[in-house]
């Protein structure tokens, strides 16, 4: 009850979902952001939500364009979801890459711009780890060669666990809360062995759901 009355008199929130083509507006897909969009007001939390996900995108990438994507939204909180894109080894180039996009050290330090500049800003942030991947006949033409392991269950995370953990290190460390989706999601829920379909969407909201609440509390 107590926790009912402190929601009915919570401000109105600006909320922005940040991230790459997991976050991102998907066609014949209901995304997590939508989900929130509905199920807030009914747990009495008015919101602004803005989707600033961008499919490709490394946490790099993200950054550039942090200040017009989130910063001028004057968010209240921001659901940060990056990684997939950073971890990646491009085999699939001629001549093949031999290393991630965005090194993990590299992607900790944009983790912690965006951690410490929203609080400069007096947002709130929420840090979700990537779904892990599955293998598709496509995924194995593409990727399927050193170091992922195209014949091993866990061959195609090798390397996005990597970063995963890292996220779920900054989270402990800066003391945000933590959605680890990698963990929550099966493969059943991916449409292409990447990408969550919408019941995906819909687990990764009900978690964000049972989150957004205790943030609000005093």
């Amino acid at each position: 009850m107590i926790a009912l009355l402190l929601l009915a008199f919570a401000p109105h929130l600006r909320i922005v979902t940040f991230g790459d083509s997991l976050t991102a507006p998907r066609d014949g897909v209901v995304t997590y952001t939508d989900v929130l969009a509905a199920e807030l007001p009914k747990l009495g939390i008015s919101a602004d939500i803005w989707n600033a996900g961008a499919g490709g995108n490394t946490s790099t990438q993200a950054r550039a364009r942090f200040d017009r994507d989130v910063l001028q939204r004057r968010p209240d909180l921001v659901v940060i979801q990056l990684g997939t894109n950073d971890s990646a080894i491009d085999v699939w180039k001629n001549p093949p890459a031999t290393a991630p996009r965005v090194g993990l050290l590299e992607f900790r330090d944009n983790l912690l711009y965006f951690i410490h500049t929203l609080r400069e800003h007096h947002a709130r942030v929420i840090l979700m780890t990537p779904n892990r991947l599955a293998w598709t006949p496509k995924l194995r033409e593409l990727y399927g060669r050193p170091p992922y392991n195209p014949n091993g269950p866990d061959g195609f995370n090798i390397l996005l666990d990597a970063y995963s953990d890292m996220i779920r290190g900054i989270a402990a460390r800066e003391g945000v809360p933590l959605i680890d989706v990698a963990a929550a999601m099966p493969a059943s829920l991916l449409l292409d062995g990447m990408h969550p379909n919408t019941a995906g969407h819909r687990l990764v909201a009900g978690l964000l759901l049972k989150a957004i609440p205790s943030l609000l509390k005093p």
